[in-house]
């Protein structure tokens, strides 16, 4: 029998084997079909009419295949509803009892994600239907590895309003998010060795390993990264707007030496402006980008303003990279989807992207406030005057962990982040994000938190 493609209900494709008859050929072919999961649970089959007419078999051959199929419980039959896969249990399924993954949390106050139920969907979607109703045609084919250029003009306004960045059309990369964009710098920069900062966030380091970068650790103080330490790095990736995870804003003297190592090195400042649109006790400190335009790569994203499943970040980068970061996306992923740069650019022009991260930014300070309040004097909580995150000093980690675990707590915690996790750091710390909890569970999440710090 040769393969078939049935137009009934789904796409069906089967290889009956002709050497072992009809009947039996096409038993087998279903089965298989079933077993290896190319047949989903519920998938509505051809009529028997329909499926002999495709086989060129007998109707009667294609009834008995079903009937015998039915019978062993892989297909079902209803009149009416004609014949459907059945539910069947998965051949790598646990035993009865056995646990197969860890229990969620009760209360999430991990840092790096925002509230997700803030996304604006209603506002969303009008931009995105304007964005459709205007595209013209060439938005739907292959586009410029750079970005759209409605995104990119859009970007380069509000960047220069609300973050003080330099930022030219032509100068901006739209990515898949922050990682991209780092992922990207590491294989220009390719050999080149990295100074990130000590603590940090691990993940982003063997981003830049995996790029083909060394990383070197760069100490972090109460004035943020310590500039004075760089030496023969070829690049420094720092946090200038609320240092993850230690919260602190990078002091000017830092930021003049940073540009001036870079200066003088011509060496390159990456900007993660991670948490740069969270500031609440006065103006959000504009970007680094603004001091040196020539030396520093401006990374930004709607990941904490929108949703991380969007994956729309950007980059403002040095004249002598654009080209260079251009072609390396090409051959990456060639552009980041359009229609949702579409969208955005709609969000950013009509101002209801601003509108929607001001109150943003009050439900998130609410937040801080409430953390603060619930805490206390008697505790020291640093970073607060921006993001969504805070660090809660402790006495111990370990125990202060232990006791979270027992509350069904989930927090992040400093040790996790320094470069060398088992060297012998004197700061101990709980991270804590108030970004995750949906509303009515922040403040039982607060209280979990209380109870853990009062007891640890």
């Amino acid at each position: 029998m040769d393969d078939f493609w049935s137009g009934v209900g789904v796409d069906l494709h089967l290889e009956p084997d002709a050497t072992a008859g009809r009947r039996t050929g096409l038993e087998r072919a279903l089965r298989d079909a079933v077993r290896d999961g190319r047949l989903t649970p519920g998938t509505r089959l051809p009529a028997t009419r329909r499926l002999a007419v495709e086989l060129g078999v007998s109707r009667g051959t294609a009834k008995a295949a079903y009937d015998q199929l039915v019978a062993e419980g892989y297909l079902t039959s209803r009149q009416g509803s004609g014949t459907a896969v059945a539910s069947l249990p998965s051949a790598d399924a646990a035993a009865p009892n056995t646990p197969t993954r860890t229990r969620a949390p009760l209360f999430d106050l991990r840092p790096g994600s925002p509230d997700v139920g803030t996304f604006p969907a209603a506002a969303w979607l009008r931009a995105l239907r304007r964005a459709i109703a205007t595209a013209p045609s060439l938005a739907y084919d292959y586009g410029d590895p750079r970005g759209r250029i409605e995104l990119r003009t859009a970007l380069s306004e509000y960047l220069g309003r609300a973050r003080g960045v330099l930022a030219p059309p032509e100068r901006i990369v739209i990515t898949s998010g922050y990682v991209q964009g780092l992922a990207l710098l590491a294989r220009v920069l390719d050999g080149g060795t990295f100074a990130m900062e000590d603590p940090g966030l691990p993940f982003h380091r063997d981003v830049v390993r995996r790029g083909g970068g060394r990383v070197v650790p760069l100490p972090v103080d109460e004035h943020g990264a310590c500039a004075g330490e760089l030496t023969d790095a070829d690049a420094v990736v720092v946090t200038p707007a609320h240092q993850y995870p230690t919260g602190v804003t990078l002091h000017p003297e830092r930021r003049r030496a940073l540009t001036d190592w870079a200066r003088a090195r011509g060496g390159l400042i990456i900007e993660d402006d991670y948490d740069g649109e969270f500031r609440y006790d006065r103006q959000p400190v504009g970007a680094l980008q603004g001091m040196a335009p020539g030396q520093v790569a401006y990374l930004g994203t709607a990941s904490k303003t929108l949703g991380p499943a969007l994956r729309l970040g950007w980059m403002v980068l040095p004249p002598h990279l654009v080209d260079e970061v251009a072609d390396v996306k090409l051959h990456s992923d060639h552009h980041t989807e359009s229609i949702g740069q579409l969208a955005l650019a709609e969000m950013i022009n009509s101002h209801a992207y601003d509108r929607h991260v001001r109150a943003c930014r009050l439900r998130y300070r609410r937040r801080r406030d409430q953390l603060v309040d619930r805490l206390g004097v008697r505790r020291s909580v640093r970073g607060i005057a921006a993001g969504l995150h805070a660090l809660v000093e402790v006495a111990d980690e370990t125990e202060a962990l232990a006791r979270a675990a027992e509350e069904g707590l989930a927090v992040g915690h400093l040790g996790e982040h320094w470069h060398a996790p088992d060297g012998d750091h004197r700061a101990q710390g709980l991270v804590v994000g108030y970004g995750t909890p949906r509303e009515r569970a922040y403040p039982e999440a607060l209280e979990a938190l209380g109870r853990v710090l009062e007891t640890s």
